[in-house]
């Protein structure tokens, strides 16, 4: 395992960690509060290409490496999350599918607006009646000349309220399901018969926006079906193997944000005389959130940098977003505890932290379902 950053990914974590600190870390409360992120701070994430990160050169983006996403989402996590959760469906899954299968009049239609965050991508599998067991999905998509008739209700889409096109999957045959009769289909936001429900409200993410779909007739030409008809299913695991990875790095940086807050405040807190900070309590819980940062550090990016190589790590990848977000989770609880009471305050960091990555657990792939894929893996080479 190289442990070693490459030089040029490190240049960009450099500008990167700035940024945070400098740029995004001043708007925290302010975002926190009015749950919008400002124009000028998208504008400013616009400036710097990190919604084309993902995407190739050729169609506008920068076209980096997977580690390099990994090291630069890791320190956009480092401030409050829906900085990255912006302009991460436009490097995951708001634009893979089209990466991944698109034809190439689709690439450069929709590519280069998504590389500039001029457009916005969203990726829409989940409904009522089907989350974990994706396979269960309702909305149809019925042929109707040159076109196909979507009607049906996608839930909880991120970034619905600000995207452009959607990658949304239907049925279009019922009895093959995800054995080829489920179909990925490109629709713009504007198309007649599409309705976006206002966000809902959530527990934490403040600034980060998921909406439903509804699809009423909604008429999509044959011409923006995404891959081949019925190839549905394998287009959305196949994205949703690579977002799962780049959430491993959220997590990663998100537990570093804590365990600095962490550090800062047992120093500076006084209790019986000394800062807690020299209580083997204190302590113990430290060194377990640093600990576990390493650990889960090496795994991403000794994965990431197979994946760059070009293997097909379903079981690893699944391994880094169950054991990562699992990990975040103990991070924020050992942090609030280590704050005490001002941990349970809403203006201490912490406790949005606490919020916020509890979700990690269940987008993308709860833990439940990431434990059932490393098992089936395993089982497979058994």
């Amino acid at each position: 395992m190289d442990f070693e950053i490459p030089e040029e990914i490190r240049l960009l974590q450099d500008t990167i960690r700035r940024f945070v600190r400098e740029v995004l870390h001043p708007v925290e409360a302010e975002i926190e509060e009015a749950d919008q992120i400002p124009p000028h701070i998208v504008e400013e994430l616009r400036k710097l290409g990190l919604f084309g990160l993902a995407i190739p050169q050729e169609y506008g983006g920068l076209g980096v490496s997977l580690l390099a996403q990994c090291v630069v989402f890791e320190e956009l996590a480092k401030a409050s999350l829906c900085f990255r959760s912006r302009v991460g469906t436009n490097n995951g899954i708001g634009s893979l599918g089209i990466l991944f299968d698109g034809t190439e009049e689709q690439k450069r239609t929709y590519l280069p607006k998504l590389a500039s965050g001029e457009w916005t991508g969203a990726f829409a599998l989940t409904e009522p009646n089907a989350g974990s067991d994706a396979a269960a999905i309702e909305t149809t998509a019925m042929p109707q000349g040159d076109a196909f008739l979507l009607n049906g209700r996608k839930q909880w889409i991120t970034n619905a309220d600000v995207a452009q096109v959607f990658t949304v999957m239907a049925l279009t045959d019922r009895e093959k399901r995800a054995r080829g009769g489920i179909t990925a289909f490109l629709v713009p936001r504007d198309t007649p018969g599409l309705t976006i429900t206002k966000p809902h409200k959530t527990m934490g993410f403040r600034g980060s926006h998921v909406c439903d779909l509804i699809f009423e007739d909604a008429a999509v030409p044959v011409a923006n079906v995404l891959g081949k008809v019925g190839d549905g299913f394998k287009v959305a695991m196949k994205v949703l193997d690579r977002g799962r990875l780049t959430m491993g790095a959220v997590c990663v940086g998100a537990a570093q944000r804590l365990l600095e807050l962490s550090l800062a405040y047992a120093k500076r807190r006084v209790q019986f005389g000394k800062p807690i900070a020299e209580r083997q309590a204190v302590q113990f819980m430290l060194a377990d959130i640093a600990t576990e940062i390493y650990a889960c550090r090496g795994m991403l990016h000794e994965t990431a940098r197979r994946v760059d190589r070009g293997e097909r790590l379903t079981k690893e990848v699944a391994m880094v977003k169950l054991h990562c977000s699992e990990m975040v989770g103990r991070a924020a609880d050992r942090a609030v505890q280590i704050h005490g009471g001002m941990g349970y305050m809403r203006d201490c960091p912490v406790e949005r932290y606490y919020r916020d990555v509890r979700l990690i657990r269940i987008y993308e792939g709860t833990s439940e379902i990431q434990r059932l894929i490393i098992a089936r893996e395993l089982l497979k080479g058994s």
